[in-house]
């Protein structure tokens, strides 16, 4: 099928320019003024803004927390994702403890996800175990096209310690990988929760004071010590707080290379929201925690200096109900919030059109610098000839408000209920597909595996 779009706007990492976009089949074949083909159904853009396809390094589909799994599988998920404009979602696959391989991990991502994408999808892999195996499992995962990794510094069934931290990061620096982190001091963290249960404080509203930004700062800290004497690039993932952002720019002015993620609830809530009545500070809980106004001021900041490489989501949604298993003992509540469909126009609304950031830092937050980190640029993440007909139709005027009872999540709550937009998602082609169509999916589980290769983002330091 052939696609000819009219008349809009295409944004890039660089700017914008008034063009049109010739699709053909799964790419796009010409970009440039005053197109024709005849062949081609036309569609007239005027107006609007096309952008690459949003890429989301941070998504949990179908994921075991807390005695639960998660609202939203692959199937409901990637219909958010890609009704959001984003049409690469790259989820975290999981080795398990106990002697297990990562080989497994990969295979048992791949059993929830194959067949029932709506988006495109590939997979970090999460190391939680390290031994001889798993060392050298790690070029059998680069060789799948698996070529970006998780730790976690915190959670018992993924926690890794600081030995085996230097171990994996000095491999993966050695073959030019790198590791996403979760930074956070679990060791305090345990006592805090200990110390709260004893005062008989079991509601919501202590998530952000057993979780406090200094522990999520120490343990960015320590992460990039141990990362600077194994001679490797890291990336913090979920960065919340003016404390480990400091911790951040103080090793790259060191000479590391630290990449960093944010996401949009640390940009646009704050930890006030723990205190809602009626248990309603449960929908907002997760990890680390959402931070103060001045914490939301610096990360805007940050973004505005690109000083932040992405913006994901770390999707991860509950119902009510789900909430509900730590009414009395807030530890117990499962962690995690939807985001996938409103990143992009939640980023559009309160960052560009407030002036926060330019288009193109959108686009570069969303589109570029994704696909250069996870190895997809420029099959993915630009708008050009030869790349993937993945185009985000947006417009910049039509005005709604969230809302859970119109997302397609598969959940009764949403953290950003009643966010007034400016903007909206009308049309997004995935591989030339038009499967978003007047904010509509009309197409449904298109989504194919990403093999990805390495890492092109020029270093940050």
């Amino acid at each position: 099928m052939k696609y000819l779009l009219k008349n809009g706007t295409v944004v890039s990492g660089s700017g914008m320019i008034s063009q049109d976009v010739l699709i053909d089949g799964e790419k796009i074949v010409r970009v440039g003024e005053n197109l024709s083909a005849e062949d081609a159904e036309v569609m007239d853009v005027s107006g609007k803004l096309l952008f690459p396809g949003f890429i989301d390094g941070h998504t949990h589909f179908d994921l075991e927390v807390a005695e639960t799994v998660t609202a939203d599988d692959f199937e409901t998920g990637t219909k958010a994702a890609i009704l959001g404009g984003t049409t690469l979602v790259i989820d975290y696959a999981s080795q398990d403890k106990g002697g297990h391989t990562l080989k497994e991990g990969l295979e048992k991502w791949h059993g929830k996800a194959d067949g029932k994408c709506s988006c495109d999808y590939s997979f970090h892999m999460s190391v939680v175990e390290w031994n001889e195996q798993t060392e050298k499992e790690i070029q059998d995962m680069i060789d799948e096209g698996i070529t970006s990794f998780k730790l976690y510094m915190t959670y018992p069934a993924m926690i890794v310690n600081d030995c085996d931290l230097y171990k994996i990061l000095k491999k993966l620096g050695e073959c030019g990988c790198f590791a996403g982190v979760h930074c956070e001091n679990a060791g305090v963290i345990d006592a805090l929760i200990s110390e709260a249960k004893k005062q008989g404080r079991t509601g919501p509203e202590n998530h952000p004071l057993v979780r406090p930004d200094t522990m999520e700062a120490e343990a960015v800290h320590r992460l990039l010590v141990i990362a600077k004497e194994a001679d490797a690039p890291v990336m913090v993932v979920h960065l919340t707080n003016r404390k480990a952002y400091e911790e951040i720019m103080k090793a790259r002015r060191e000479g590391q290379t630290v990449y960093a993620e944010t996401c949009p609830q640390y940009l646009l809530l704050d930890d006030s929201a723990y205190s809602k009545p009626d248990f309603g500070g449960a929908v907002y809980v997760c990890a680390p925690p959402i931070r103060k106004k001045e914490d939301q001021d610096c990360l805007w900041d940050a973004l505005k200096k690109e000083d932040i490489q992405t913006v994901a989501t770390d999707q991860c949604s509950f119902t009510l109900d789900q909430k509900a298993l730590g009414r009395d003992d807030f530890t117990k509540i499962p962690g995690g919030l939807p985001g996938v469909q409103t990143r992009g126009t939640l980023l559009y609304t309160y960052g560009v059109r407030t002036g926060k950031i330019t288009e193109a830092q959108m686009c570069r937050f969303l589109c570029e610098n994704p696909a250069k980190l996870y190895g997809v640029y420029p099959k993915k993440g630009v708008i050009r000839e030869g790349s993937d007909a993945d185009i985000v139709v947006l417009d910049p005027e039509k005005e709604s408000v969230i809302s859970a009872k119109t997302h397609a999540y598969n959940t009764d709550n949403n953290p950003f209920e009643g966010f007034a937009l400016h903007c909206a998602i009308d049309d997004v082609f995935l591989r030339g597909h038009h499967a978003v169509q007047d904010g509509k999916l009309k197409e449904e589980k298109l989504g194919t595996f990403i093999p990805r290769g390495k890492n092109t983002l020029k270093a940050e330091k």
